[in-house]
C-alpha cells in the first residue's frame, strides 16, 4: 500500500512505524473472513482491511479523527485473528494501538463516553477499587435491566458470588515441594486479584507441586488494559512500575521465568520491549519481557506429574485470542489437559473471539453479547461436560451465556495432579477419585492446527 506522509509527520516515531506497517498491506483479504466484526456486520469498515484504510486516512490527514472512523476503530476487538491469517505478516496489533493512541490524543469524545472510559481505566487496574465496584454491581443487580446499555453490561458481568479475600503472601519465596527445579515469579493480575484470586492459588499449588520456587510480586496492572484503550502514557507508567518491581525480584531471587496465567497480560508483557522503546527502562523491558511465559509453556517444559485421579471429563477448550493469536500458544494447554487425563474437544470457530477482549464487553456490550452467544452455542455443540480457557476475561464473558461449568486451565490441571475439586464442578455432583490413567501415545498426541488458512 502506498502512503503519503510528509517528512514532518515521519519525524514522529509512531507515524514512522505506522508508515512501515501500512506499506506491508497489499489487500489480499484473507483477514476479512476471520474478523468477527466483519462476519457479524458484513461491513468492510468493520474488517481489518477496511480499518487499515481508515487508519491510513486518519494519520495522513493531520485533522481531528472523524466520528465514523473512531466508531469503526473502537469496534475492533484487537483479537488479532487477522494476524494469524495474514499472508503478508502485517503488524496490525501495533498499527491499531497507534491509531487508538492518536484518537485518544486528538479526538474529543462525547461526555458520557469519556466518563465511562475514564471509570473503566481508573477502577479495573486497581484491585481495591475493583472490589468496591463489584460490591456496588451486586447491589445494583436487581435494577440492571433498567440501566443504560454499558452500565447494564458492567453490572451483569459481575460474578454472583463474592471472591474470598486473597491470602497469598507477596515478595517472599514460597518453596517448591521436593527438589526445586525452577525459580519463578507469578504475576497476580489486577482484576484477577479481585475477581478470582483462587486462580492464583491454584497456579501456586501447581507450580510448587512441579518443582518451582514461587514468588508473587506486590503489584497491580501491567499496563495492558490502558494500552488497548489508547491511553499510552498511563500504560507506560504502569509498565514502568511493573518493570521496577520485577527488576528488584530478578536481582534478589535470580528468576528463571516470569509466569502469567492471564493471557491478555502475558501478550502485553512479552511485548514490553516495543511498548517501552525509547524510554529509560527500554533495556530492562527487553530483558524482563524475554522472561515472560504463559503458565502452560512452563508446565509443559517441566513435564506434568502423572494424574492422581481419572475423571472421564470431556473438556471443551476455548482458545483465548491473546493466547492463540497474541502469543501463538495453541498446543501446550491441550497437551497438558490430555496428559492430565481429560478428553479435549475443540470448539467450532476456535479462531473466533468470544467478545471479552479486555474492556470490549463493557465498552461495546451489544457486539460482545452477540459474540458471547455465538461462542456459547459452539461450546454446547461439542457435548463437553465443562469448558476451560487460559484467560479470566474469557471465563467472565462466557459465564453470561454458557450453561456448562467454566474453569481456568490451571484449575483442571491442579485438580488432576492432587489439588482440591474446583468450586465450578460442584454442579456436576461428586466425582470420586480413581486410579490414574496410563500414559499412552494416543492420549499424548495432538494435531497440528496452528495454520488457519
Amino acid at each position: 500500500m502506498k502512503t503519503a506522509f510528509t517528512i514532518r509527520q515521519l519525524e514522529d516515531p509512531g507515524i514512522a512505524e505506522a508508515d512501515r506497517i501500512l506499506q506491508d498491506c497489499v489487500h489480499y483479504g484473507f483477514c476479512v473472513s476471520v474478523c468477527p466484526t466483519y462476519v457479524l456486520t458484513r461491513d468492510e469498515n468493520e474488517s481489518p482491511r477496511g480499518r487499515i484504510d481508515l487508519i491510513k486516512e486518519m494519520l495522513e490527514s493531520d485533522q481531528p479523527p472523524r466520528p465514523a472512523t473512531v466508531r469503526h476503530i473502537d469496534g475492533c476487538l484487537s483479537c488479532l485473528s487477522c494476524m494469524s491469517t495474514c499472508a503478508a505478516s502485517v503488524d496490525y496489533a501495533h498499527l491499531v494501538d497507534t491509531a487508538r493512541s492518536h484518537i485518544e490524543e486528538h479526538y474529543r469524545r462525547p461526555l458520557a463516553d469519556r466518563l465511562m472510559r475514564g471509570l473503566v481505566a481508573a477502577v479495573i487496574p486497581r484491585p481495591a477499587l475493583m472490589r468496591l465496584a463489584l460490591r456496588a454491581a451486586r447491589l445494583a443487580g436487581p435494577i440492571a435491566p433498567l440501566l443504560p446499555g454499558r452500565l447494564r453490561g458492567m453490572v451483569e458481568l459481575a460474578p454472583a458470588r463474592r471472591a474470598a479475600a486473597p491470602a497469598i503472601p507477596t515478595g517472599r519465596l514460597l518453596p517448591a515441594e521436593g527438589q526445586a527445579r525452577r525459580r519463578v515469579a507469578l504475576i497476580p493480575g489486577c482484576a484477577q486479584q479481585a475477581l478470582a484470586p483462587h486462580l492464583n492459588e491454584a497456579s501456586i499449588r501447581l507450580l510448587r507441586r512441579h518443582g518451582c520456587d514461587v514468588v508473587v510480586p506486590a503489584m497491580s496492572c501491567c499496563g495492558a488494559l490502558t494500552l488497548h484503550m489508547g491511553k499510552t502514557g498511563p500504560a507506560r507508567r504502569a509498565a514502568a512500575q511493573t518493570l521496577s518491581t520485577l527488576g528488584r525480584l530478578q536481582r534478589e531471587f535470580d528468576l528463571d521465568a516470569i509466569i502469567v496465567n492471564a493471557s491478555g497480560c502475558g501478550t502485553t508483557m512479552k511485548d514490553y520491549a516495543h511498548l517501552m522503546a525509547g524510554e529509560p527502562q527500554a533495556d530492562e523491558a527487553a530483558a524482563i519481557g524475554g522472561r515472560v511465559r504463559d503458565i502452560t509453556e512452563v508446565l509443559l517444559d517441566l513435564g506434568l506429574n502423572p494424574p492422581v485421579r481419572r475423571t472421564g471429563l470431556r473438556v471443551a477448550y476455548h482458545d483465548a485470542c491473546s493466547l492463540q493469536h497474541g502469543q501463538k500458544v495453541v498446543q501446550p494447554p491441550r497437551q497438558l489437559l490430555r496428559q492430565a487425563g481429560f478428553e479435549v474437544l475443540d470448539i467450532p470457530e476456535r479462531h473466533f473471539c468470544c467478545g471479552s477482549a479486555g474492556t470490549y464487553n463493557m465498552l461495546q456490550p451489544d457486539t460482545a453479547a452477540e459474540l458471547g452467544r455465538r461462542k456459547a452455542g459452539h461450546i454446547a455443540s461439542t457435548g463437553a461436560h465443562v469448558a476451560c480457557a487460559g484467560n479470566l476475561g474469557c471465563l467472565e464473558q462466557l459465564q453470561r451465556h454458557a450453561s456448562l461449568p467454566l474453569l481456568h486451565t490451571v484449575e483442571l490441571l491442579d485438580w488432576a495432579t492432587g489439588g482440591p475439586v474446583p468450586a465450578s464442578l460442584e454442579t456436576l455432583g461428586a466425582i470420586p477419585p480413581a486410579a490414574a490413567p496410563e500414559a499412552t501415545e494416543a492420549n499424548m498426541a495432538t494435531a497440528d492446527e496452528d495454520t488457519l488458512w
